[in-house]
């Protein structure tokens, strides 16, 4: 079974909102085993309205809609369908009850816009919604199911839950499908594709991979489809223990789980803390690592040691090695790890200093170059990365890079 998404609204395809409605549809109905086959953004308009109807239905199973469904003018997705199924509207009385009731628990009186949104095509099935006063309507036509709800997330989102999910799992006995996200770090993109090629060519034809690439990070995903649910997942688990002895540094986690919450896992399983000295990170690595729930646990502080003042009188930074070697070099960015390590009297310490951009850069010390160092109880690490010449993006990849270099050096000890 294969599903279509049509979003409808002027103000999604002017930007003044976020379509975020298809991302969570998207996500409840791969998890029953339907497939999404397209997203579509249509404007108030009627005729794109209907154009929009008419494709989806030649190109999927049900067709998911959501918004126009207001008390106002610029609302015309409930006329449009009334339209489109040679239908009329009648008064749904549960529903007029219920927005009678909506208003007057706020101490409002309903109006005759209100009153109209209790009408509804007499050839739906009418889904009522609790969290507004517009009901879903539920249509079925030559085989092929129809459905609009409300565009307000939280309407939208009670509707699908308590109606339209319960009834297409029933109706979908067939057609299952299994994803499994893998996160990788420190391969880039093409590498990482030229590394996996053999083991991708392999794959069964009803196992696909995908390659969601975001700054510093890319997240594999195995979609898996077929009939019987739990060999689909076993299979899955067997291409992931193919891929772990492929590239067993390079993933650190699965799911939406992140580095910092990983790295935080090993450091809690040896009772350890870190501490971190950031130049051109600015916080974000002490910002990552706080953004997990009980990182207090294994996280003691840091310092933002912009300056070189700041490196020299708090962490203790020979001067002379600022002199001879700069603040971008190997030489500055161990003694800054080892000497936020000892202020904190932590186990480990992390440091970065770079040349984050857009300017700055020289000849020998280009922008996005970036030295991070690691100092644990036994050894201090320090490496050299040349990213991009995009500040934000540079400061992302330098910071995950950071975690990942403890993360490695925890799994390794």
């Amino acid at each position: 079974m294969k599903a279509e998404i049509v979003t409808i609204g002027d103000e999604i395809l002017i930007g003044q909102i976020v379509d975020t409605n298809s991302a969570w549809m998207a996500g409840e109905l791969n998890a029953i085993g339907i497939q999404v086959a397209q997203i579509t953004s249509v404007s108030d308009n009627p005729e794109h309205l209907v154009e929009a109807i008419t494709n989806a239905r030649n190109r999927a199973d049900v067709i998911l809609m959501t918004g126009g469904l207001g008390p106002t003018k610029d609302d015309r997705t409930k006329n449009v369908l009334t339209s489109y199924f040679h239908s009329k509207l009648v008064t749904h009385v549960p529903t007029l009850e219920h927005i009678t009731g909506f208003f007057k628990a706020r101490g409002l009186d309903i109006t005759s816009l209100n009153e109209e949104q209790a009408l509804v095509p007499e050839c739906c099935t009418v889904l009522s919604n609790p969290a507004g006063t517009a009901p879903g309507m539920w249509f079925e036509d030559d085989e092929k199911i129809f459905v609009s709800m409300p565009g307000v997330p939280f309407e939208m989102k009670q509707l699908m839950t308590d109606h339209v999910l319960p009834r297409l799992k029933k109706m979908n006995t067939v057609g299952r499908i299994v994803h499994k996200t893998i996160q990788t770090i420190g391969i880039p993109e093409s590498f990482l594709a030229k590394t996996l090629e053999e083991w991708e060519d392999a794959l069964p034809e009803h196992i696909h991979l995908a390659y969601l690439p975001s700054p510093g990070l890319i997240r594999l995903r195995l979609s898996a489809f077929g009939t019987e649910e739990q060999l689909l997942k076993k299979e899955v688990e067997e291409q992931t223990g193919k891929l772990e002895n492929i590239i067993p540094d390079a993933i650190f986690g699965y799911g939406d789980v992140t580095i910092s919450q990983v790295t935080g896992g090993l450091l809690e399983n040896i009772n350890s803390m870190v501490a971190v000295a950031e130049s051109c990170t600015g916080g974000m690595i002490a910002r990552e690592i706080t953004s997990v729930p009980g990182s207090s646990q294994w996280f003691k502080g840091g310092v933002v040691a912009y300056s070189n003042e700041i490196k020299e009188n708090l962490l203790g930074v020979s001067h002379q090695s600022l002199l001879d070697f700069g603040a971008v070099s190997e030489q500055v960015v161990r003694q800054m790890a080892e000497g936020v390590r000892d202020v904190m009297r932590t186990e480990y310490g992390i440091a970065t200093s770079g040349v984050a951009g857009p300017d700055g850069g020289t000849p020998e010390k280009p922008v996005g170059m970036v030295w991070i160092a690691v100092a644990g109880p036994k050894k201090t690490i320090a490496n050299v990365y040349y990213f991009a010449n995009n500040r934000e993006r540079n400061i992302i990849r330098a910071t995950l890079t950071a975690l990942d270099m403890l993360r490695l050096m925890l799994k390794k000890q």
